[in-house]
């Protein structure tokens, strides 16, 4: 068998990312790109920080500003995208937010804030792009530790990531007459963005709460982006040829303890 070096990996292959603008989807289109993808498309719903994406990343980028919680932006990429007349390889539906909830103090409009982007927005993505993906293709589910681990105050975000981790069991067995695989990664607390915009720490809280990771996580520490990315191109590739299904924690042995 010839041996094919993590810069040709994905060679030739087109590559969707969701939530591509920042964070962990930022790393994975960088990762992607570095492993030789042919072209990696991104979506992001803010315009300012999709064009720093697209400047940063390149030409080999093609980036869509879309809200992916709203049908008529999820067909709209479809469409632009298929007009490109270029099938998919990888799938990697990342677009997620994590907001803080208290139960007896929750709305209906943070309710559905999350269920839409979390839930609504990644089964409509996936089932809108599926047509364009091709046979032994790979769709990699960003889900969470949090669906297993029970923490207080996350309970939207927690069950709108099991029920991503949901979605993978029955995808995988949908699409089994196309072998398309389907995998889910479930970070635990990673150096991105939402820490910040999402669940509101302060410098002081985010310090605080690096302290607290260094006892309850084996390893001691959050992680960086750039390491779940490693893993989500792990799923990607023909090394997990015969892995599907699976949920893959990268947590530092988080769950584990």
């Amino acid at each position: 068998m010839q041996t094919v070096t993590s810069s040709q990996q994905f060679q030739g292959q087109n590559i969707f990312i969701s939530g591509g603008s920042s964070g962990i989807g930022l790393a994975a289109a960088k990762n992607f790109l570095e492993r030789g993808a042919k072209r990696v498309y991104i979506s992001g719903r803010d315009l300012g920080k999709l064009q720093r994406a697209q400047a940063e990343l390149g030409e080999r980028v093609v980036s869509i500003h879309a809200d992916l919680t709203k049908m008529e932006d999820i067909q709209a990429t479809a469409t632009m995208m298929q007009q490109q007349g270029e099938s998919l390889d990888v799938l990697f539906a990342n677009a997620g937010i994590a907001e803080n909830n208290t139960l007896g103090a929750t709305s209906e409009a943070q309710f559905d804030a999350t269920f839409d982007t979390n839930v609504k927005g990644l089964f409509f993505t996936v089932q809108s792009l599926l047509p364009m993906m091709k046979n032994e293709g790979s769709i990699i589910l960003n889900a969470s530790v949090a669906a297993n681990k029970g923490m207080p105050n996350l309970s939207l975000y927690s069950a709108s990531k099991a029920a991503v981790r949901s979605f993978a069991r029955t995808w995988c067995n949908e699409l089994k007459d196309k072998k398309i695989r389907v995998n889910t990664i479930s970070p635990g607390v990673t150096s991105t963005p939402i820490l910040k915009n999402g669940l509101k720490m302060t410098e002081e809280s985010l310090q605080g709460f690096k302290q607290y990771l260094t006892e309850a996580v084996p390893l001691g520490r959050m992680a960086q982006a750039e390491e779940i990315a490693n893993v989500v191109c792990f799923l990607a590739a023909s090394d997990a040829s015969y892995i599907n299904g699976i949920e893959l924690c990268v947590d530092g042995g988080f769950t584990q303890i």
